[in-house]
């Protein structure tokens, strides 16, 4: 088979991707490992960035998005049992959007869909060669069973942390720079209202905690805890009293509980893979770098990647290399810019267990001021609604 891009996942990253070039006149072909149905339904971020938002309306994606998804002006920040509100569109004129990526999702297969467009579930056994030619080849095996071979004029590895794209580049190309945290993310889903019209990210002395939500009768929730901790050990009502203790503050505040639909812990890491290219293939999304999702940065860094990348492959089809060779470097700006803002939301409002008496007195410091000050709110504001796109 032959074609122009083959593009290795179907999450947003490599959906995004292969819809833009779809629009740009390039061919592209569509391989997740992953079935139909729990490509449409996986759970992940909720939070889209303004210029995610205009995007998606841009390329006319965007009709489910206005109807269905909960625009938000704000969000509070809590702690000293206090709470203080981040004024999103005031400070900067944009607001942000929650709309689960799993929506996302179902918008960007049914779009591929609805242009037939090739796009192929449970495929296995990928590898890619010849990725310093000009003509790089993928193999896999299809759902039926049967070997495939596809030859492009470049491979997106969109394929996430655990793909195979990022493993496929030789050994010593690639420098990794990479963290990891003394705390991890208990996550439920409960199927109750919000308790509050937005988002709330808590400073507790008993650890971080975040009110979300993905639909008015869907709540997503947060707790800190030790990365070793046994899902097993955290029953219904352990979860809502914690929830709870770290959500209170002085004065009137209920949390609404409901019938919990799912709960998982999840890691904290920092991930950055540098270059985001090797020959002819190309990275983008989580198969590149990882944030803590402290930020509500993860999907949205991968959208900024895929916008660049479509059209440095639009260019180099058409002979002009230049945004291709660029791409990496054009890139890591943002990524970097994204990694500091996570890494700056996670240190001041989660609870290090190492820290000692004088870090802890720094990191209410910087909450007052952020809270206290509209230079440092606006700081806040305008990273978290969304640099511009380059």
């Amino acid at each position: 088979m032959r074609t122009q891009v083959a593009v290795i996942g179907a999450g947003p990253a490599g959906l995004l991707l292969s819809y833009l070039l779809h629009q740009a006149g390039v061919e592209a072909v569509v391989l997740e490992a992953r079935d139909r149905e729990y490509v449409r339904q996986r759970v992940r971020a909720g939070v889209c960035e303004q210029p995610t938002v205009d995007l998606l309306t841009e390329i006319g994606l965007g009709g489910r998005l206005a109807a269905e998804g909960l625009p938000h002006e704000g969000f509070s920040l809590r702690f000293d049992g206090t709470d203080h509100r981040i004024a999103l569109t005031e400070l900067t004129g944009k607001a942000i959007t929650v709309y689960g990526q799993q929506e996302i999702v179902k918008d960007l297969v049914d779009a591929h869909e609805a242009a037939d467009l090739p796009l192929h579930f449970e495929v296995s056994d990928v590898s890619l060669s010849a990725l310093d030619s000009s003509r790089p080849v993928v193999r896999y095996r299809d759902s039926s069973g049967v070997v495939q071979t596809l030859e492009c004029d470049a491979v997106a590895g969109c394929d996430g942390f655990h793909g195979v794209s990022r493993p496929s580049i030789p050994d010593g190309v690639l420098t990794i720079f990479e963290r990891e945290y003394p705390f991890a993310w208990l996550g439920v889903l409960a199927r109750t209202q919000p308790s509050h019209e937005e988002l709330i990210y808590t400073h507790h002395p008993r650890g971080f905690a975040l009110h979300s939500m993905r639909s008015p009768d869907v709540t997503r929730l947060y707790l800190q805890v030790d990365p070793a901790e046994n899902l097993a050990a955290w029953s219904d009502d352990r979860i809502w009293t914690e929830l709870s203790t770290r959500l209170a503050v002085d004065g009137e505040f209920t949390l609404r509980e409901g019938p919990i639909l799912d709960k998982g812990i999840t890691p904290m890491r920092s991930f950055v893979t540098e270059p985001m290219r090797h020959g002819r293939l190309f990275l983008a999304g989580d198969a590149a770098h990882i944030v803590p999702p402290t930020g509500a940065k993860g999907m949205n860094l991968a959208v900024a990647d895929v916008v660049v990348l479509s059209r440095a492959l639009v260019a180099l089809l058409q002979g002009d290399s230049a945004l291709a060779e660029s791409y990496s470097d054009t890139c890591l700006r943002r990524v970097w810019r994204a990694e500091h803002f996570s890494w700056f939301m996670t240190t001041m409002l989660h609870v290090d267990p190492g820290a000692d008496a004088f870090a802890q007195r720094l990191q209410l410091s910087q909450l007052r001021y952020t809270a206290s000050s509209r230079a440092a709110a606006t700081s806040l504001a305008e990273n978290y609604v969304g640099l511009p796109f380059v």
